[in-house]
This record gives C-alpha cells, sequence and structure tokens, in this order.
C-alpha cells in the first residue's frame, strides 16, 4: 500500500489531550486528509455514512482506495435511528464479513449520530480499532466528535451505552455545511452557545452580533472546540469538569426521549438551558438579567426558548440521565455567565416552578 499524500489542505488544528491525545482540523476541503489521519497502516477501511452523505463517502472512499486500501461502504440509517444495537451488529457482522482485524480502521462521515454509532462501533470491534470522524453537521463538529466519547440509545432513555474511544483525528470540513439546512445548522448552533455560557463569553457576543452564524461560523467552531478540548483534555472520563459540557443536557435528552426523538438535539438543549437558567434563577445563584439573555439569545438563532408538554413524563425520563447518582437528580447550572456549578437534588418544588416558566 502506498503511503498517503502529504496533507497539502491548510487548517487549524487544536489538540485535544488526555490518554490517546489527537487534533480536530477545522478548515476548508478538509476531506482529503483521511488517508493521512488514518496513517499508512490501515489496509481496510470502513467508511459509515446515512444515505444523504453518500457522495461525500464516496469521494472519502475514491481517495483510500487510491492508496491502495480497501474500503467498504456501510450505510445506516438517518438520525437517532441509527444509534441503535442492531445496527451495531449489523456493522460488527459487516467487518467479520470482510475480514477486519486489530489493525484497520473505521472512518465516521455524517452528524453527531453516525459519529456515535460508528466510534461505538470501532470501540466495540476486537476491543477497538482505529477511527476518523469526518463530521458533515456543525453539530457533530462541535460536540459529538470532540472527547472521545461513543455511545447508543435504548428505548429507556439516550446514550445509555457507550465507551470511551478517542479517535485518531477530526476533520472539520466546513464546506460541508455550505447544504445543511438551517434547521440543523441552528441545531448545531445551540451547542457552540452553550459552550459561551460556561466557558467563553466571546460566543454569545459573537452569536449577539451575528445570530445566523454566517459571518464567524468558522471562529465560532473554533472557538467551541477549544471549549471542550479544554475540558475534556482535563477530565476525560467526566469525573469532574466535564459534567458542565452537559449545561441544558439533562432536560434536554429528556425532551428527546419524550418526543420519540422528533425534536432536534440542539433544540431540546436549547429548552433545556433556559430551564437550567430558571431554575438557577429561583435558586438565587443566577441574576435575571442573565437568565433573560440565554431567552433573547437562544431566539435570535432560531432556537426555542418554551416547551409544553406534561411534566411527570419529562421528570421521569430525566431520572435514568447518566448524570443522576442514585435516585439523586443532578443538574448543570450557572452561579454567573462562564460560572457552571452542579446542582445535586433540587427541591421538586423548585424544578415544577422552573419547568413552568419554561412554559411561557
Amino acid at each position: 500500500m502506498s503511503a498517503p499524500t502529504p496533507a497539502v489542505v491548510e487548517g487549524s488544528r487544536i489538540r485535544i489531550g488526555g490518554e490517546h491525545p489527537y487534533e480536530a482540523v477545522v478548515g476548508h476541503g478538509l476531506t482529503c486528509e483521511t488517508g493521512r489521519v488514518l496513517g499508512p497502516e490501515p489496509l481496510r477501511v470502513a467508511v459509515v455514512h446515512s444515505r444523504t452523505l453518500l457522495p461525500t463517502a464516496r469521494r472519502i472512499a475514491r481517495e483510500l482506495t487510491g492508496e491502495g486500501r480497501i474500503v467498504v461502504s456501510l450505510e445506516v440509517p438517518e438520525g437517532e435511528a441509527a444509534k441503535d444495537m442492531t445496527v451495531v451488529v449489523g456493522l460488527w457482522r459487516a467487518l467479520a464479513d470482510a475480514g477486519f482485524t486489530r489493525s484497520d480502521a473505521v472512518v465516521a462521515v455524517g452528524g453527531g449520530a453516525t459519529t456515535d454509532l460508528a466510534g461505538f462501533a470501532a470501540a466495540g470491534w476486537l476491543r477497538g480499532v482505529r477511527l476518523v470522524l469526518v463530521p458533515t453537521t456543525l453539530l457533530g463538529m462541535v460536540d459529538a466528535a470532540i472527547g472521545g466519547k461513543t455511545a447508543v440509545n435504548l428505548p429507556q432513555g439516550k446514550n445509555l451505552v457507550g465507551a470511551f474511544h478517542p479517535p485518531a483525528g477530526v476533520l472539520c470540513d466546513l464546506d460541508l455545511l455550505d447544504t445543511l439546512p438551517p434547521a440543523d445548522y441552528a441545531s448545531g448552533l445551540a451547542e457552540v452557545i452553550k459552550a459561551g455560557f460556561i466557558a467563553d463569553p466571546e460566543i454569545l457576543r459573537l452569536v449577539e452580533a451575528d445570530p445566523a452564524g454566517a459571518v464567524h461560523t468558522r471562529e465560532l467552531v473554533e472557538r467551541a472546540i477549544r471549549v471542550k478540548a479544554e475540558v475534556v483534555t482535563e477530565d476525560f472520563r467526566e469525573d469532574g469538569r466535564r459534567e458542565h459540557l452537559n449545561y441544558g443536557h439533562t432536560l434536554g435528552h429528556a425532551i428527546e426521549r419524550v418526543s420519540g426523538y422528533r425534536v432536534r438535539h440542539g433544540h431540546a438543549v436549547a429548552a433545556g438551558m433556559v430551564f437550567a437558567a430558571e431554575l438557577a434563577r429561583l435558586d438565587g445563584r443566577l441574576s435575571a438579567a442573565d437568565a433573560e439573555r440565554h431567552r433573547t439569545l437562544l431566539a435570535a438563532a432560531g432556537l426555542p426558548t418554551t416547551h409544553g408538554g406534561a411534566w411527570a413524563p419529562l421528570r421521569d425520563a430525566m431520572g435514568i440521565d447518566k448524570k443522576t447518582r442514585g435516585n439523586r437528580l443532578r443538574f448543570v447550572v450557572l452561579d454567573a455567565i462562564a460560572r457552571p456549578a452542579l446542582f445535586t437534588a433540587p427541591d421538586e418544588g423548585l424544578l415544577a416552578a422552573a419547568y413552568e416558566r419554561l412554559g411561557r
């Protein structure tokens, strides 16, 4: 097999440390770097993608085949439907049929659901094979592809089965965002805004100046990745500070599950952040102005700031959240902008009051 052609595309390289350090590269025209990130060893490469990403997957497959590799294209369902154990087993069977060994690799091409799924499959195959992520959505670039978490869903909740499996590298090709539907872009912007609220207020100022993100997309992506990179480098296995990255996610994941995943992840997290802000305000932690800033900024970005529906199913769903310890709920809240904290076992009346505020 011939060695990969040296990279000629410029991109910002952001190092993610931890047990197995790697780089996230942000720029344009980066899919041609897939072979470089894989390295010379993998002979067989599984390119995992959904049907809508077939053209991008084919382009990467042609480049890898041109390097002398054997490429197996594996199509998976769209969105959260992919994150199912039956799909994982199907991928493992395909790898077995193709004779994949521990020196071979998986390339994930798609949004956060695809990278979560493919990462989990790579983590489990022969106890772990090389993985390269090519996220094609804003959400995937700033969140799902960064940090080494992989997971699938169960009927009881989201991301309940998973593994830590850092990739060899992440290629954030901004060209892939050109055809992203506005609602999907806004969904990813929710995770960018989250990074602003918990760590980097400059992100909030950039979004307030340019709510659609059209002018500042690259800077927003880079800033959001740097926030996550710093956190996961310090706390790879979510034993401490990494929990702060779940701001808005406790209620957000419950909304996703109760809706049957018809609500986009970022839209659910946006509502979850408003809920967390109201919870912190009611507890005397967060100022009314900062709580209101959540609503103003998220609404300007095209994200929901309210959520209706019965409280009881959401409360039950939150009881199975990954951050729960025993029967004690744990929420990430803000004591101020860029000052996240954990709020353990809030009073049930306080929770209900915060949810009532979310309905307004």
